[in-house]
């Protein structure tokens, strides 16, 4: 059955603020204390509590085992062979043997298998968390720290003993800070890291970890640069050092880079016709590891390979505190990137599977992840794009996945790590460098924002830059605070506007912007887009009074002049008077003059005034001797009567409708407006205000005798109303009042 087309009429009377709260019975909502419920204690409680800090107990006993066991497993043996290559290569990104990207591979990926709440993340070695921690460990442990007192050459052994404990050290306290923050609530500190600040930061950490893998590509020994504008130092190092590259280095590093380049081609043209997408990455390994052995590319070709991999897992280790003070800087900033990377990638497969991530949570799972992985002598971790992308696409469901993938890890840590010993270094750089396309190809992000929000681009070039001068820590607190400083200075100068009328409607729009909105005679309507707080405050009312057409303060001041000037005259005249005169004049009160005026206190009185204005200065005098009726006409002159321009407009009306808190500043604010356009005999009002600012005026005291509820309108329309049928002089023709 078809819907009737049925004609609505809305009709109600006029409704301020205090006629709303009496109709509606408004009141403050009872307070509610967090802390009460907080102390309660009960079974279900304590049940809640325990699921909520410990997932895996919520939804592993009701595990679906024959729809989602088979495709668990597929999905995590193919993230264990991706995590096996990008292990061994991250570990060098980190500035570390190649064995503890195998270790940070199983350890932080178990234990987020015991409290993550994402069910596809791929939590572990990533090329972005690897750079900052190689950032750290190589300017803290550089290797002329470690020559030989002989020659130049390199004590590895004390070095990398020295990095492991720095790269533990750190990650034991990145793991404090994400289980403290999550801890106290602090998830949502990932809302101010804007997708185009996270998309152009991993892009400039991608070009870090691209110019940090040409000295296995090149075989080049470089030396140690940290700080601001040390990639552009190692940048020019290697274009001065090439013409020492290893032959045999390049030429591994390019075989190895096109094969992998092959192979993910062929996987994108086969991916509908392959159940699980070939793993290149693995083969090229497993191929470069038995060339090398075979030819012997470390003895006859100088191809400098992995080493030795020690086989089985180490004793955990207590970290150093000593180390806490020059680490505590970088680990937070680490905290925060890996923190973002993660609770991003987790929230866009949970809005495409359709389940919840707790952030909170996240930041506990993750900080476990790295405080006891730090202990076992792990490096940070976060979560890897490439691998999320391949653990969802191969048929993960859970992170059942993750912790068939970490055991295949353990497996190879205890039983085939040391296959790999001839593996070329360049082969693990040319990984790295292959699998940053997906990183890199975000610089065409600078097109699309261009034509989509400059402002956004303009987030984007100041944190790819900052980053890349700068280094992954300063350039991260850089693009933050430019981002923050960004949003004030957008909100210090947002849109003003004077609304009119469009005609026959009760809508209000910017008379600028539409040609069919007409501004209602007699009264002024100014919006602001934004809200009005201590750092847009004096804007606002500047441009209130320049958008009015009305010099305001000056016109207050000349106001104030006259008033002064004709007290002074009328005391000279009380001196010239008798003594009886001025007995009489005591008596009658006869003459005050009240320099402060306000909407109160003038009485318009044009006939009277207008007949003071006439006539000249002698008969004034006669007037104010004379008796009490024309001197009280004196006492209350209006703006007319004084000889000044009018405004053309008798009200004016504030929307506060974009007002979504108020400070003590606001309130002064607006205070000041009442009180300067009241002197300009201008009734002024507040429509569209909101409850909950309404009840912060309250609280700041913005109300009393002379500015009530009454003067706040629920709407825009009954403001206008109300204005043109309370006027006390009804529409005024225009008078132009611009200069005085």
């Amino acid at each position: 059955m078809e819907l009737q087309k049925q004609d609505y009429h809305v009709d109600r009377p006029l409704m301020n603020q205090e006629q709303l709260e009496e109709l509606g019975r408004w009141d403050l909502t009872p307070r509610t204390y967090q802390w009460r419920t907080w102390l309660k204690c009960s079974h279900a409680r304590a049940r809640a509590l325990l699921i909520q800090h410990l997932p895996v107990l919520g939804w592993l006993p009701r595990y679906p085992v024959r729809d989602w066991l088979l495709g668990d497993l597929l999905s995590g043996l193919s993230v264990a062979i991706m995590q096996l290559p990008q292990g061994l290569a991250y570990a060098l990104l980190a500035g570390l043997p190649p064995v503890f990207g195998l270790y940070s591979s199983f350890y932080p990926v178990f234990i987020y298998f015991l409290f993550g709440t994402s069910r596809h993340i791929s939590v572990g070695t990533f090329a972005v968390m690897s750079v900052m921690v190689g950032s750290v460990t190589e300017s803290l442990a550089p290797d002329e720290n470690f020559l030989l007192d002989s020659n130049s050459t390199v004590n590895e052994t004390a070095r990398d003993v020295t990095r492991v404990q720095l790269a533990s050290t750190l990650s034991v306290l990145v793991g404090l800070f994400q289980v403290g923050l999550g801890l106290v609530h602090f998830g949502f500190v990932v809302t101010y890291l804007s997708e185009p600040l996270v998309r152009s930061y991993t892009t400039a950490a991608s070009v870090q970890v691209f110019v940090s893998q040409l000295k296995y590509v090149f075989g080049l020994q470089l030396s140690s640069h940290s700080g601001p504008l040390s990639l552009i130092y190692i940048v020019l190092e290697v274009c001065w050092k090439l013409p020492q590259s290893v032959i045999g280095t390049v030429i591994t590093a390019l075989v190895a880079g096109v094969v992998l380049v092959m192979v993910k081609l062929l996987n994108d043209k086969l991916q509908r016709y392959l159940p699980l997408p070939i793993p290149g990455e693995l083969l090229t390994l497993i191929g470069a590891t038995g060339i090398s052995y075979g030819v012997g590319l470390k003895q006859r070709f100088g191809v400098d390979v992995v080493g030795n991999i020690p086989a089985g897992l180490v004793s955990p280790e207590a970290p150093n505190p000593q180390l806490f003070v020059k680490l505590v800087g970088n680990a937070f900033a680490i905290a925060v990137v890996g923190f973002a990377i993660a609770i991003s990638l987790g929230k866009i497969f949970a809005l495409r599977h359709g389940y919840r991530v707790d952030s909170n949570q996240e930041l506990v799972a993750l900080g476990l992840s790295n405080l006891i992985g730090g202990i076992f002598q792990c490096f940070p971790v976060s979560c890897s794009m490439s691998r999320s992308l391949v653990q969802e696409s191969t048929g993960g469901n859970t992170q059942v996945a993750g912790a068939v993938s970490s055991l295949f890890i353990l497996l190879i840590i205890l039983k085939l790590g040391e296959l790999f010993q001839d593996l070329p270094r360049a082969v693990l750089a040319a990984t790295i460098i292959v699998n940053l396309k997906g990183m890199l190809m975000q610089f065409a992000d600078i097109c699309s924002l261009w034509k989509k929000n400059r402002v956004d681009l303009l987030i984007w070039l100041v944190t790819f830059v900052a980053t890349i001068l700068l280094n992954l820590d300063l350039g991260l607190a850089v693009a933050l605070a430019f981002s923050l400083l960004l949003v004030v200075v957008r909100t210090q100068l947002p849109h003003y506007s004077v609304l009119g009328q469009v005609s026959d409607t009760d809508i209000y729009r910017d008379v600028a912007e539409y040609s069919d909105a007409r501004e209602v005679p007699g009264v002024k309507i100014f919006r602001s887009s934004a809200t009005i707080y201590f750092a847009n405050a004096e804007l606002y009312s500047d441009t209130l009074k320049q958008r009015c057409g009305v010099d305001v303060d000056h016109l207050i001041s000349r106001k104030k002049k006259l008033l002064k000037k004709q007290e002074m005259k009328l005391k000279r005249l009380q001196k010239h008077k008798s003594p009886q005169e001025q007995a009489v004049s005591s008596q009658d009160n006869s003459v005050s003059i009240n320099v402060n005026t306000n909407l109160g206190d003038i009485k318009s009185n044009d006939v009277e005034s207008s007949k003071t204005k006439a006539r000249p200065e002698n008969e004034l005098e006669e007037i104010v001797a004379s008796g009490q009726e024309d001197a009280k006409a004196i006492a209350v002159p209006t703006l007319k009567a004084l000889g000044l321009p009018q405004p053309d407009f008798h009200s004016l009306i504030l929307d506060l409708g974009a007002l979504s808190f108020v400070d003590t500043v606001c309130i002064k604010n607006l205070k000041n407006i009442f009180r300067d356009f009241r002197e300009i005999e201008v009734d002024v009002y507040i429509a569209a205000c909101h409850s909950p600012v309404v009840t912060q005026l309250e609280a700041g005291q913005f109300f009393d005798a002379s500015i009530t509820k009454r003067h706040l309108f629920v709407s825009v329309h009954d403001a206008v109303t109300f204005a043109l049928q309370h006027s006390k002089s009804g529409p005024i023709s225009p008078v132009l009042a611009t200069k005085l």
